[in-house]
């Protein structure tokens, strides 16, 4: 575990989230990361404690889901000497992909990554902001199986465990720092 993430206070970490009610509708209590983001101290120990968890596990690459995953897909790709993976919503990526097409709870929604992004074999942590429900997590594993890499593991920032997300991946490991109940 390097030296600063040994220090990390997660109480300070989550006192620099900013909490909006009724975002994105009435009734919904909206975890806003940026305050967090834009604290150099606070971003920097929230990369150090997601490199923490996985700098023993020789990891290849760092997949980041659009597009909040692409805040902390590319400091963690660089603190684990890993590569970074882009997963994209639909028509962003220029070469052959890999596409799953998942439901929401109005709709659906659909994620890719290049066919050549993962080869067989291949040791990647999958990285979000939020874990929530699961659902794009979801689809994004089921891209990772398609293209034969291994799932050294599923790391978030936030986790809000009321929804209970983590449920649905009971197979791997799944690391969240911040914690909320309600």
């Amino acid at each position: 575990m390097p030296d600063s993430a040994k220090h990390i206070n997660v109480e300070a970490l989550k006192a620099l989230v900013r909490t909006v009610p009724d975002f994105p509708k009435p009734g919904i209590l909206f975890y806003d990361i940026t305050t967090l983001l834009k604290d150099r101290t606070g971003f920097a120990q929230m990369i150090d404690a997601l490199a923490a968890h996985y700098i023993e596990s020789k990891i290849d690459l760092v997949l980041g889901i659009e597009a909040r995953g692409f805040i902390f897909g590319p400091a963690l790709a660089y603190r684990l000497n890993a590569g970074f993976v882009p997963v994209r919503k639909p028509r962003k990526l220029p070469a052959p992909v890999a596409r799953v097409t998942y439901d929401l709870e109005y709709g659906s929604d659909t994620l890719e990554i290049h066919l050549d992004a993962i080869q067989p074999g291949q040791r990647v942590v999958l990285v979000d902001d939020l874990l929530a429900t699961g659902g794009t997590m979801e689809a994004t594993v089921k891209l990772v199986q398609q293209l034969g890499g291994e799932i050294a593991g599923l790391g978030f920032a936030v986790e809000l465990d009321f929804l209970k997300g983590r449920q649905r991946f009971p197979e791997y490991d799944v690391f969240s720092l911040l914690h909320y109940d309600e």
